[in-house]
């Protein structure tokens, strides 16, 4: 049995070509022709089980056979605020991993500490395309452009909200621990720091606003470790 073919195709059901990338990859290195089955995923929840009709050298054009909604993998809203890596390969790595795992979005924080002041989205889409691709998740996860961490913290925001630290001066109570408490929502969002963690200051006026002061564990872990691991946490609160 031929292993099936994932594409993501945004609004598959309304086209009915492939985009240019995934045309390229399915002439050239799938070598796909009319009649071969192929799966759509739009992102947003759906596969669709397809038949190429018309395979050119730079076009790969489709049918759909079948419509395939599917189920959520895990309640709720996961949302990641973390301040980026000046070394920006290691947001693309944690951004990969946390796709495969399971994440529905992640924002990017401008923070007191920060090295790093901009992000560029473009070369992050394609990493967590790719990522959705190998993953089969049926959502795409939501990646925003940057925002200042004090403005993040003021906006109004459904469900749990934490922000992890390491400053021993606050009262922090384990992220896994207060992820597994009950509660009457699903939805939570967590913050992690850039290199050289949150300040002081914004631990504090996250705390004033209503966000609750975690902890990752006793290690030490570098900004896209404790991302990562923020994520982990999420996903087996919710087993």
């Amino acid at each position: 049995m031929k292993e099936a073919r994932y594409f993501f195709v945004p609004d598959a059901e309304n086209q009915t070509e492939l985009p240019t990338d995934e045309a390229m990859h399915a002439m050239r290195v799938l070598r796909l022709k009319s009649g071969d089955e192929l799966f759509l995923m739009d992102g947003v929840g759906n596969y669709f089980r397809a038949q190429v009709t018309v395979a050119a050298t730079h076009h790969c054009y489709y049918e759909i056979l079948e419509k395939l909604p599917q189920q959520p993998q895990w309640k709720g809203h996961l949302h990641l605020g973390i301040g980026p890596t000046k070394m920006m390969d290691r947001m693309e790595w944690m951004m990969e991993k946390a796709t495969e795992i399971g994440i529905d979005e992640v924002t990017f924080l401008n923070c007191k500490f920060s090295e790093r002041r901009l992000v560029k989205l473009v070369r992050l889409d394609k990493i967590v395309t790719a990522a959705v691709k190998q993953s089969h998740k049926a959502w795409k996860p939501q990646v925003n452009e940057m925002v200042h961490f004090a403005q993040f913290i003021q906006q109004p925001r459904q469900g749990r909200k934490y922000i992890c630290h390491c400053y021993e001066e606050i009262p922090r109570t384990l992220l896994f621990d207060e992820l597994r408490k009950p509660s009457d929502t699903e939805d939570v969002t967590v913050l992690v720091g850039p290199e050289g963690d949150f300040s002081i200051d914004e631990v504090r006026k996250a705390v004033e606003a209503g966000w609750i002061s975690a902890s990752l564990g006793e290690s030490r872990l570098r900004t896209e470790t404790a991302g990562l691991s923020a994520v982990m946490m999420m996903q087996l609160a919710k087993e």
